[in-house]
Parts: structure tokens; C-alpha cells; sequence
């Protein structure tokens, strides 16, 4: 059952997606980093380096870890971090339910999909009607926000 009322969400465009997952990007970071420190050193920080050092560890952290969090978060809260911190939530297109396991993985491997053409599948979203990007359209999700934000209305006082 869900508990969005579609006369107050609408869909979330690409601006604001992009803001949500840069904020991601920054968390994921401050998480990884830390650790390929601790195991590599400064070395653990240097793509050419990682590229020559692929090790169980560096797998692990710049991998599995990530997959696994981004795959949690969409079917526990129905966003990551970013997004929810900017009141967005990523949900069934048919059903506003959150995603399942498997159409949280389809979801996850469709940004590769959706990347490799210049990043087009993910841009598309500025441009779709249901602002989906190639990934929401193979797993059939779609990212919603609220319509009442908390913005007040404006008032000018009476001269």
C-alpha cells in the first residue's frame, strides 16, 4: 500500500536529482576514502594506483559497499541520503509502493545503461514527461517530490 497521493507529488526533474546525488557522492566519499587510507595509504587514494592494485579490500569498499547501500536505501527508505535530504523519493511508477529487491538491482545496473551513450539516459530526465531517466524506465520506477514544499506564499504588506 502507498501512502503518496498523486494530488500532492509530482515528479522530481533533473536538477534537483543531480543535486541529490552529489550529495551522495560526497557521502560515499567521506566513507571510502577513509578506509582505502587506512588499508593503502595515500596510494589508495590514486585511481592509477588503484587500477594497478585491484586487491579483495579496494573491491569490497569502491564495489560491493556502495552497490549494496544505494540497493538498501531505495527498498528501505525509498531514497538514499541525498535524496532524502532533499524530500525525494524513488518509487514503482505503477504503484508509488517501494521497489523491490530485483527492480532496486535493474534500477542499479540501468545507470550503466544509461550512461554509456554520453550519459543521454541520464539527461533524458530533463526532457521526459514523467522526468525518468533511461534507468527509471527499464526498472519502472519514477522519483517523486512533494508539491507543498514549505514555502510560504508571498504577501506584500498594505501600503
Amino acid at each position: 500500500m502507498t501512502d503518496l497521493n498523486p494530488d500532492t507529488v509530482e515528479y522530481a526533474g533533473f536538477w534537483i536529482r543531480v543535486g541529490a546525488s552529489i550529495i551522495d557522492s560526497i557521502l560515499m566519499m567521506m566513507i571510502t576514502y577513509p578506509i582505502l587510507y587506512t588499508v593503502y595509504g595515500w596510494a589508495g587514494l590514486d585511481y592509477g594506483m588503484a587500477m594497478q592494485r585491484t586487491g579483495f579490500v579496494e573491491i569490497l569498499v569502491t564495489w560491493i559497499l556502495p552497490v549494496a547501500a544505494v540497493i538498501w536505501f531505495w527498498v528501505s527508505k525509498q531514497a538514499t541520503p541525498g535524496k532524502m535530504l532533499l524530500s525525494l523519493r524513488v518509487v514503482d511508477a505503477k504503484t508509488g509502493n517501494s521497489l523491490s529487491v530485483g527492480q532496486s538491482i535493474v534500477r542499479y545496473i540501468g545507470y550503466f545503461v544509461a550512461g554509456i551513450p554520453f550519459g543521454l539516459g541520464i539527461f533524458w530526465v530533463g526532457f521526459d514527461s514523467k522526468k525518468q531517466g533511461w534507468h527509471d524506465k527499464i526498472a519502472g520506477t519514477v522519483v517523486v517530490r512533494s508539491k507543498q514544499r514549505g514555502t510560504e506564499a508571498v504577501r506584500f504588506p498594505q501600503s
